[in-house]
């Protein structure tokens, strides 16, 4: 199979969809690998690193596109979709709940996509989006300390305090994967941490772990209020996996935070869990309402784009080299491929993006080729 590595045009989106290591073993499998030239420069990847392994490197953007099989690491932008088509398997994160003319596009093309964020093991777990939430979780915590200086527009608090002065409040939303790597920051700055979540083993989980440096709330209305009035910092860190993330802090809630109180949501790939979130990009990541300070870039992990990339890669080969092997043959022999599969040929065939924009859900066992 033909591959296609395009690079990313993403605002400060640094990352590459394919190590040179990925690259090679697809090619040692018998698959060709055309790489767009300046891929992987943002990760310090060399066309150089690529033409070693025996990739093609290719001028134009629009011969990686012209895959079989596209592997990128962002969502296409409104320039890149006349580049969809319905011979193509796309294979990147998408987060389609939160972009409905992406969705319209991906369905009016008939491209076959899979999302990296809905890939979902036997065990239920997400491995494809975790490296990534392992990542823009850490960074939460170390953009939170950064803007929470006076210069920077939040409240002039150092995270771990001094003696005889507190240190931060940190309040995280989530006590998932993001929220896990958010904490583990946070404690190691010497915050003050409060995670909020509603499942009671993963609050069981982080008392065990940190026996009692972390203080634990089961969320709900109340227990949300209550601490974000009181907070420093609010770390968003929801995930409804393929759907839109639920508004935890609302609107009106913001008049009653602390003046320079700063937010880093998260979720905001997936629409946010701040009613007042709004996509930022690193060249402009920060917003201002009633005077609390929002942070919600929703590429995160491009600003450390080597570990990021390499991360990624770390999840994601073993599955690309599926789909190279087997095409569209791969969705029905794997389940978590298959739960991965967002549209195809101009279906929904994921529900939380179905219940999101009121389309219709068709399951990928219904569309599949053999699977009826």
């Amino acid at each position: 199979m033909i591959i296609g590595l395009p690079k990313e045009i993403k605002d400060n989106e640094f990352r590459v969809g394919l190590t040179p290591g990925a690259v090679k073993i697809l090619i040692s499998k018998g698959h060709q690998v055309r790489v767009e030239t300046g891929a992987g420069e943002g990760s310090f990847i060399s066309d150089e690193e690529y033409r070693a392994v025996g990739a093609q490197i290719v001028a134009d953007a629009e011969d990686a596109w012209s895959a079989a099989l596209v592997v990128k690491v962002k969502e296409p932008l409104p320039s890149e979709y006349p580049c969809l088509r319905q011979e193509m398997i796309l294979f990147t994160y998408l987060h389609l709940a939160s972009n409905e003319l992406l969705t319209k596009a991906l369905l009016a093309s008939g491209t076959t996509a899979i999302a990296y964020e809905t890939v979902q093991n036997h065990a239920g777990q997400l491995p494809l989006l975790m490296p990534m939430s392992e990542v823009a979780g850490r960074m939460a915590t170390q953009v939170g300390a950064t803007i929470l200086q006076k210069n920077q527009g939040g409240r002039g608090v150092l995270m771990g305090g001094v003696p005889g002065v507190a240190p931060a409040d940190v309040i995280i939303l989530g006590g998932g994967t993001v929220g896990a790597n958010a904490a583990r920051i946070a404690v190691g700055m010497g915050a003050q941490v409060t995670v909020l979540d509603v499942n009671y083993d993963r609050l069981a989980y982080f008392e065990d772990l940190y026996n009692g440096r972390i203080q634990t709330r089961k969320s709900n209305a109340h227990t949300i209020e209550e601490a974000v009035y009181g907070a420093d910092l609010v770390i968003g860190a929801v995930l409804i996996p393929g759907g839109k993330a639920p508004w935890l802090v609302t609107r009106d809630m913001l008049p009653r935070m602390r003046k320079g109180t700063v937010i880093v949501d998260v979720a905001v790939d997936q629409g946010g869990c701040v009613e007042t979130s709004t996509p930022t990009t690193h060249s402009n990541p920060t917003f201002e309402i009633d005077s609390i300070v929002h942070y919600c870039v929703a590429n995160m992990p491009g600003a450390v784009p080597r570990t990021s990339t390499f991360a990624l890669n770390n999840q994601t080969t073993d599955y690309v080299l599926l789909l190279a092997d087997q095409g569209i043959g791969a969705l029905s022999e794997n389940p978590a491929l298959q739960l991965g599969l967002n549209t195809y040929r101009g279906q929904v065939t994921h529900p939380g993006v179905a219940e999101t924009f009121g389309f219709k859900y068709m399951p990928p066992t219904e569309v599949l080729p053999g699977q009826k």
